[in-house]
Order: structure tokens, then C-alpha cells, then sequence
């Protein structure tokens, strides 16, 4: 049972359950894409020129400080709907807002760069791929060998000739440049994917988010005007 004045610490627990769960699905989401294997294999390759490592790092900061803003937002709505104060709800507003005005530029740079992450990482392969078939470099073949294997596909269809030597020596074994694993198209389909599972998530966090404002809005209205500790005494099943 929950008295009246308890009633809202008990409609509140489930609410709050679901931001740190979206706060930590958001930060869970943000390591695995800046410390999983392809994504740091490609950043670890791409040269200054290329945008590809300031968008890996930044995703991850961003992702994090979003999370954390989140879980923070969460607590003190939770703490401030226990202990009944207008300080944390604002508080907890600020925090709601402030993930608000994360999200959306986020949102609106995915919509208006939507392949960016896919030009800014085939790129790199592209750049790679030229280095090993001039010979430049046995440094960058070794590079080349760990992006097959990380993506498991094999070469690209070159304008510039035969690249079956390359392939020969960099494609891991039993993997046929012919069988249509061409490493531009595997590496396009694949962020795809991720960034539009990624563009999902960012838009429940802006939804979650408006109405995470809007109830702590009306949770400070409603400690300011005292409606809710006027039937003290009285209990209500849950």
C-alpha cells in the first residue's frame, strides 16, 4: 500500500527505472562504438586529414555526457519526488533540458550528414587499399590483412586494373574477392545498420526526454501548491 503522500514516490519508481535504463543503454551503446574492434581499427588507420577519428571521439564523449545527464535527471527527479523539493525538481528539469539540447543537434547532424561516417571510413579503406597495391608501404598491407579479417571481406572492385596480387596477399584464406565480398559495400552496409540503430535510440531519448520536462514540471507545480498532501491518512491499493 502507499499513503497519499507516498503515492507519487511510487507512480515515479517506474518512470525513473526507464531513464537510467536509456541513460545506460545510451553509454553502453557509445563504448561499444568507440572501443569496438572495427571502429578503432579504422580510427587507428585514418590520417588527420580525414574527419573519420574526430566523429569516433566525439560520438563517445557526446554519448557519455548525454548518459550521465540522463541517470542524473532520473535521481534527482526520484529524490526530489521522496523528499518533496522544488530545488531537485528544477534541478532535475535543468538536467532533462540539458540532454534536450544534446540530442537534438545530434539528432539534425545524423539527418543532414547521413554519410558522412560511411565516406569519412571507406575512405580510409580506399586509401589503404592504394597504399598496398603501389607498394609503398608493407606497414599498410598489415593494416589492410586486419580490415579483411575485422570485416570479413576481401578487396574492392579497382578502376585502375587487375588487384588479384593485393588480394592474394591481405584477403584471409578462403575468402574469393569474386563471391561479391567487396570491403567497400560490406563497410557501407554495416554502419549503415548501426547508424540507424543508432538515429532509433536518439529519437526515444528525445521523446523520453520531453516528457521527463513535462513531469517534472508538473511535480513542481505540484509540491509549489501543496495538492497532493491534503488527504494525509488516506491509503490506496496499489
Amino acid at each position: 500500500v502507499c499513503t497519499q503522500q507516498e503515492l507519487l514516490p511510487c507512480k515515479s519508481f517506474p518512470e525513473t527505472l526507464l531513464f537510467q535504463l536509456l541513460g545506460l543503454s545510451i553509454a553502453t551503446l557509445s563504448t561499444v562504438t568507440h572501443y569496438g574492434l572495427r571502429f578503432t581499427l579504422i580510427s587507428n588507420i585514418s590520417l588527420d586529414s580525414n574527419a573519420y577519428r574526430v566523429i569516433h571521439h566525439t560520438a563517445f564523449y557526446l554519448g557519455i555526457c548525454l548518459s550521465m545527464t540522463l541517470i542524473l535527471a532520473a535521481l534527482l527527479s526520484s529524490a526530489a519526488t521522496v523528499r518533496e523539493s522544488q530545488c531537485l525538481t528544477a534541478m532535475g528539469f535543468f538536467c532533462f533540458a540539458l540532454a534536450f539540447c544534446g540530442l537534438i543537434p545530434a539528432a539534425c547532424w545524423r539527418y543532414t550528414h547521413s554519410t558522412e561516417v560511411e565516406d569519412s571510413m571507406m575512405d580510409v579503406y580506399d586509401f589503404v587499399y592504394e597504399e598496398v597495391r603501389r607498394n609503398i608501404s608493407s606497414f599498410r598491407r598489415h593494416e589492410l590483412t586486419a580490415i579483411h579479417e575485422a570485416f570479413l571481406c576481401c578487396g574492392k572492385h579497382s578502376p585502375f586494373g587487375d588487384t588479384t596480387n593485393v588480394e592474394n596477399k591481405t584477403c584471409p584464406p578462403g575468402r574469393v574477392h569474386d563471391e561479391g565480398q567487396d570491403c567497400l559495400q560490406e563497410i557501407q552496409d554495416f554502419l549503415k545498420k548501426h547508424m540507424d540503430f543508432v538515429f532509433s535510440l536518439l529519437g526515444i531519448a528525445v521523446g523520453f526526454t520531453v516528457y521527463g520536462m513535462i513531469l517534472t514540471s508538473f511535480l513542481w507545480f505540484s509540491i509549489h501548491f501543496s495538492s497532493n498532501l491534503y488527504r494525509k491518512g488516506k491509503y490506496i491499493l496499489r
